[in-house]
């Protein structure tokens, strides 16, 4: 049973919210507050799985709530965000201080969608709460209690045989989607501004967000990190990041390769697709291409690495004890496509040693 804490300053919202996730048996909604004060009293008071958390609220907001969480009763945290370039922003904000995810409130334009959404992502940010209470006791410096700790999980299954992954790479393809900004920035953030390869990231994020994330990335990195526009050229040293809504790829102009943004296929399930990203990649550019596959639920992507593969790229997965959900890059280990299984926090390293070659 998942025990969620709602947190959400209008009653309509708290209300829909408790109704769309006790939709399924497995979860149970011990409490709700209405501002962040109330919330971190529950939050003691109640042994919570996952809250979920509102950024505009009286007394106390969002962000303040989240910052003050970490520090005495650490839990996973799905933010309920707005639809807004300061929504975005906002929510950016709560990722890098300690939250998992964010849903936007899109309730009134497909409410079954929003509550299947919700509901999905509640569950699987449930999964991290030994680890998430591990992580920020060690980060406080709180004493750990008597009880067992969580299993962490090893860094690649005992059975899988890595394969070395030879450059010089001139393009890096991501894939990633839930509990992705703050290890794509951690990844991007740790990346010379000199580096001898360009960076295509497909981020499943809505269309008021990515411009906002690739901005604050832009910020806080070496690189050069822009919203990516139809035609951009492939240049090293920069990062490009899908506009939301849209689909990224690699296209030849000539024997030039360049940025292709679409609209098309319009029936992905995914916008943007990793699949599309991948695939173009592989068939474009073939072994001067290195894919990476970071935290995400489901498997898009992993069609595309197969083409990838078979094109020659080489391919990296990020382990199972950093992602958020342990989904996307699962997908590709099981297949057997992934050169290299690593902790997120070895990924940078490894980009830059490969693509030097």
């Amino acid at each position: 049973m998942t025990r969620v804490l709602v947190v959400d300053d209008s009653t309509f919202m708290r209300n829909a919210i408790v109704s769309l996730l006790e939709q399924d048996p497995e979860i149970k909604v011990v409490g709700t507050a209405r501002d962040g004060l109330e919330a971190l009293q529950k939050a003691e008071e109640l042994d919570a799985d996952v809250m979920t958390l509102d950024v505009e609220m009286p007394r106390l907001d969002g962000l303040g709530t989240l910052q003050r969480l970490m520090k005495t009763t650490p839990m996973p945290v799905l933010m309920i965000s707005s639809l807004t370039e300061s929504g975005a922003e906002s929510t950016l904000k709560a990722l890098e201080y300690g939250a998992l995810d964010f849903i936007p409130k899109n309730m009134s334009n497909d409410r079954d969608s929003f509550g299947s959404e919700l509901r999905r992502k509640v569950t699987a940010l449930a999964r991290r709460k030994a680890i998430i209470r591990l992580k920020y006791r060690r980060i406080n410096n709180i004493a750990m209690p008597a009880s067992p700790l969580p299993r962490m999980q090893h860094s690649q299954p005992a059975d899988y045989v890595q394969t070395p992954c030879h450059g010089p790479r001139d393009l890096v393809v991501v894939g990633v989607s839930t509990g992705g900004p703050p290890v794509v920035q951690k990844i991007l953030s740790a990346l010379p501004a000199d580096m001898p390869a360009c960076i295509l990231v497909a981020q499943h994020m809505p269309a008021a967000f990515t411009g906002p994330f690739a901005k604050r990335l832009d910020s806080v990195c070496n690189i050069r990190v822009t919203e990516a526009v139809d035609g951009d050229r492939i240049k090293n040293g920069h990062a490009y990041v899908c506009p939301g809504g849209k689909h990224i790829s690699v296209r030849m102009r000539g024997p030039l390769p360049e940025v292709a943004i679409t609209e098309e296929p319009r029936d992905a399930l995914y916008k943007p697709t990793v699949n599309l990203l991948m695939e173009s990649a592989g068939k474009n550019m073939g072994r001067r291409t290195l894919g990476v596959m970071l935290t995400g639920m489901g498997s898009d992507g992993c069609e595309g690495a197969k083409i990838l593969r078979e094109k020659g790229g080489c391919l990296i997965a990020q382990n199972e004890a950093s992602c958020v959900v342990y989904g996307m890059p699962k997908a590709v280990i099981d297949a057997k496509l992934a050169n290299q299984i690593l902790d997120a926090d070895d990924i940078a390293q490894a980009i830059m040693t490969i693509v030097k070659g």
